[in-house]
């Protein structure tokens, strides 16, 4: 690598560690401020420190190795600005990248509590088809030529579909939480139509 100012050049070790330097400061600052400026608010102060903080580190990266050799410093202030623009580029990206694995994460989690909630509906409606003393006294609970009983039935199969995961009609993740919910609110209009709900709430109790 030839020198103007006469001076021996960096060793390829230090300038593939210089440059690794300057990148990954580059990306990291370009990355941060851009998210802190897309977060509510915007927060300024925040913007301004990872700015200065990234300069801190790039300028003396670029400016210290070009007292040694102009040329090297020209390479690194290179890397420096194409790492820029590459990462201006793709953070956009990446944070939609980020958000689509925490509404995945949150999708899961709910449907983790909804599959505990979707097995106490199956039990507490288990006891109309089991229990001989609940099928006497409730007929209505397994007749589907009751609307509520059939609106039941209807949500019962809509969230077996949906148990793991996405079903075969195409909702998204989530679904299935949502499917819960419906089961349980017809759960409780089938009770109430079938004279039931009080004692279904005694039994939970």
């Amino acid at each position: 690598m030839p020198s103007l100012s006469g001076s021996a050049p960096l060793g390829a070790w230090q300038f593939a560690s210089l440059a690794f330097l300057v990148a990954a400061a580059v990306a990291g600052t370009v990355y941060l401020v851009r998210k802190h400026r897309a977060s509510d608010g915007g927060l300024p102060d925040a913007v301004f420190w990872d700015g200065f903080a990234g300069i801190a580190i790039v300028a003396p990266a670029v400016l210290l190795p070009s007292l040694v050799s102009p040329w090297t410093g020209l390479m690194l202030a290179a890397v420096a600005v194409m790492t820029a623009a590459a990462s201006y580029r793709w953070t956009p990206r990446l944070f939609r990248w980020q958000e689509a694995r925490r509404t995945a994460r949150g999708a899961a989690a709910a449907d983790a509590a909804a599959a505990i909630r979707h097995r106490a509906v199956l039990a507490r409606w288990q006891r109309y088809e089991l229990d001989p003393a609940f099928c006497i006294d409730f007929p209505a609970m397994s007749d589907p030529a009751r609307p509520e009983t059939a609106a039941m039935l209807k949500a019962m199969k809509a969230a077996e579909r949906l148990r793991h995961g996405s079903g075969p009609d195409g909702q998204a993740p989530g679904g299935y939480s949502t499917a819960v919910d419906r089961l349980e609110q017809a759960l409780a209009e089938a009770e109430r139509a079938a004279g039931a709900l009080q004692v279904s709430t005694e039994g939970a109790r």
